[in-house]
């Protein structure tokens, strides 16, 4: 019983880690990002805990199996917590490769959103635009980084320029329709 409630926990902290990547702009935004995973552990640890709790009584009696399974909990929350808040193991690349999918969010909602306000829809156009531009920036330093290393220096940055990116406010239906294509939803139009 209390492998399949550490199976379960595993397989929903799976699934909501994957949910969390549901909100991309685009599917080329979708990157490995330890921050997603770190709260991921941190709802892993959150869920067992409120479920232990609600089953506890019913299903689960071995007092020693019952303390191991609140400490790896408690662990595996406060773990998530910690590495979430100190960023301690996110270098160059991986705050980028994070940072992507959190700004394609930005460009999803700005997009999306049933704006009638004109100036809450020119603040929204210039997030997408800017959003836009910075992950071109971070997409062109990533690839940069993989190749020369980075760059510790200032005559180093200097050497290695990063170009000057367009953003557009306008969206790029063709992401948006491939990502409807690939969930089945064909034919269906983001509102403005």
């Amino acid at each position: 019983m209390y492998v399949r409630f550490g199976l379960m926990i595993a397989t929903s902290t799976a699934v909501m880690f994957v949910l969390m990547y549901s909100n991309v702009f685009a599917l080329d935004h979708v990157r490995w990002s330890e921050e997603r995973f770190y709260m991921a552990l941190l709802m892993a640890g959150a869920m067992a805990l409120v479920m232990f709790a609600f089953m506890r009584s019913m299903m689960y009696r071995n007092r020693a199996y019952n303390v191991a399974l609140v400490a790896v909990a408690l662990l595996l929350g406060a773990g998530g917590l910690y590495l979430s808040r100190s960023q301690v193991l996110v270098d160059d690349q991986a705050y980028m490769n994070g940072m992507i999918p959190h700004h394609s969010i930005a460009i999803l909602t700005s997009e999306r959103a049933d704006i009638d306000d004109v100036r809450v829809r020119e603040l929204a156009d210039g997030i997408i635009k800017a959003q836009r531009k910075e992950i071109k920036e971070m997409d062109w330093l990533v690839e940069d980084i993989e190749k020369n290393g980075p760059a510790t220096t200032q005559e180093e940055a200097q050497q290695r320029p990063v170009p000057d990116f367009e953003g557009r406010a306008s969206g790029d239906l063709d992401n948006f329709h491939r990502l409807l294509a690939a969930l089945g939803l064909s034919g269906i139009e983001p509102q403005r």
